[in-house]
């Protein structure tokens, strides 16, 4: 005879298999959310997601902001969501690879409480400086920050802390045997109006918040932290050509929440794959400094688990204190 717990555990599992197939049937036209946790950028590129999956699909699909908490509110949301493929995410790599090692709890599980999908996109961040310095390349801001008394220097980053640009911060100071104090700032056009009015003498956030900026001679990006050079300044040198022995990028991708059948996961996949081809998405997507990334469900899983050792590392190298979520 059947026990209870087995009966209870088979009609669970029925359930979010009739939930899965569902979404394809051919009566069913519900909507697809796409779930983001950041604006601009971000919401630029899952814009574009979108758009490949109703074509591809032929299914509405929406794109729904759910700010705050450094993208966590976006990915509790997914997180509680049925595996059915309606509710999907679309994340930086920051939450599954930076906030493991820096937060003493987070409500989710990195691996576990999500299934990834496809990577999609990547992009830099950038080291800028203003008239405070004045400094026309790397060597000189160092030159510059070293001149100065330990601790006097700071620089700002944005989305602020435990963020990518954060800890580029951290490891330009550590590469570069600078004294460096952390500003967080939310908003990154903030922290480039303070760049370019003298008040702040650095800035770290991604390369399109500076862009307009660079490009009206009121601050001056010194260097991008990717492995090459951004297209929409190429004049620009990375971290390593300016001398300074780093590179860090991240990434963006689509996720769903745990215990996506496969066979969904393969659809939604092959849905998404077109865009990597689509010439008029990338050069869309490097308007706001970005680049197309692919990746499939298990190189996207074993990159973010490269990324969570690196920062592992990074942290503990650093004394970077936990914080509580």
């Amino acid at each position: 005879m059947i026990s209870r717990r087995n009966y209870l555990q088979n009609l669970a599992a029925s359930a979010l298999s009739l939930s899965a197939n569902s979404v394809w049937s051919q009566e069913d036209k519900s909507p697809i959310s796409i779930v983001i946790g950041a604006g601009a950028s971000i919401d630029f590129a899952a814009r574009l997601v979108a758009e490949q999956l109703r074509e591809s699909l032929g299914r509405p699909v929406v794109v729904l902001a759910k700010l705050g908490a450094g993208q966590r509110i976006a990915l509790g949301e997914v997180k509680r969501s049925l595996p059915n493929g309606r509710t999907l995410l679309f994340s930086t790599s920051g939450p599954f690879s930076i906030y493991p090692n820096i937060y003493n709890k987070l409500e989710y599980d990195p691996v576990t409480d999500f299934t990834p999908i496809a990577g999609i996109s990547a992009f830099d961040v950038a080291i800028a400086t203003g008239p405070m310095t004045g400094a026309k390349d790397l060597k000189q801001l160092i030159e510059w920050t070293k001149s100065k008394k330990t601790g006097d220097v700071v620089y700002g980053s944005s989305p602020g802390n435990g963020s990518l640009s954060h800890f580029v911060g951290i490891s330009f100071g550590m590469a570069a045997d600078l004294s460096l104090t952390h500003v967080p700032y939310k908003e990154s056009g903030v922290g480039t109006i303070d760049l370019a009015s003298g008040r702040l003498p650095i800035m770290i956030t991604g390369v399109n918040s500076f862009i307009e900026m660079h490009k009206a001679g009121k601050i001056r990006i010194l260097a991008v932290s990717g492995e090459t050079r951004t297209a929409s300044i190429p004049e620009v040198p990375t971290l390593k050509e300016a001398g300074i022995n780093l590179m860090h990028t991240t990434t963006t991708g689509i996720f769903g929440p745990a215990k996506m059948p496969t066979e969904l996961v393969k659809k939604l996949q092959d849905a998404i794959a077109p865009i990597h081809a689509n010439i008029g998405a990338k050069e869309r997507l490097a308007g706001q400094s970005m680049t197309m990334w692919q990746s499939s469900p298990s190189q996207l899983a074993a990159y973010l688990s490269e990324e969570r050792n690196k920062f592992s590392t990074l942290v503990k190298s650093s004394g970077y204190v936990k914080e509580d979520a």
